[in-house]
């Protein structure tokens, strides 16, 4: 939990970091939404929700992704599955990926967004590893920190990026839907992956086999 609230002012200089036109971004999500939908409902202040969504304090469509395809599937599906302490896999329940797919969304426009990926980028927002690491029962904070930089960073910060939690050796984004221009995402179709098949199911067991990680049997 941090140790104080952000401050008045933002004093130090945030990095710029340029998504190029071209950019594949990976997206698991409810196939009851099309890949490139933003989400528009603001997560409760206090509970639910994820580490930058909107709220009612700063309301704004947001959409979260990787940079590549094992970000997506580990912060989606692996988020607080405990190893087996007799070292047998962990084990993904089916519910957690019925009615979802993985979408491959293409950038139509150059997006900027802002780093936090190194000790220097999380300082010129006033943070530390804390921002990107803390889990989910404080994301109420980092819902509170992130609103505070989009503030001062208006208008250029389209979006975040930072090392993923449950795969550090990616990254992943967050983009913001008032700042992203019409046609900045452009879905992939023909590289849906779609969990409810057994191709896609056999697909997702291959992600998930190095992370020690395997689907429920039916």
């Amino acid at each position: 939990m941090p140790n104080y609230r952000p401050p008045e002012a933002l004093t130090g200089t945030p990095g710029k970091v340029t998504l190029a036109r071209g950019t594949r971004l990976y997206r698991v999500h409810t196939s009851r939404r099309a890949a490139g939908d933003f989400n528009p409902r603001p997560a409760h202040c206090l509970y639910g929700g994820g580490r930058f969504d909107a709220t009612s304090c700063d309301t704004y469509g947001y959409l979260y992704a990787g940079l590549g395809p094992a970000a997506a599937v580990c912060e989606t599906l692996l988020r607080s599955l405990p190893f087996d302490p007799t070292g047998r896999p962990r084990v993904l329940p089916r519910r957690a990926v019925e009615g979802r797919r993985l979408s491959v969304l293409e950038l139509g426009a150059d997006l900027t967004v802002l780093p936090l990926v190194s000790a220097r980028d999380l300082a010129a927002v006033h943070q530390d590893t804390w921002l990107v690491h803390a889990e989910a029962q404080e994301y109420p904070y980092t819902r509170d920190w992130a609103h505070w930089i989009r503030r001062h960073t208006a208008p250029w910060a389209q979006g975040l990026v930072w090392p993923s939690k449950r795969e550090p050796a990616e990254r992943t984004v967050v983009l913001f839907g008032d700042r992203s221009p019409a046609g900045a995402l452009r879905a992939e179709e023909e590289d849906t992956v779609d969990f409810d098949t057994a191709e896609g199911r056999e697909w997702l067991d291959s992600v998930l086999r190095p992370y020690y990680v395997q689907l429920a049997p039916c």
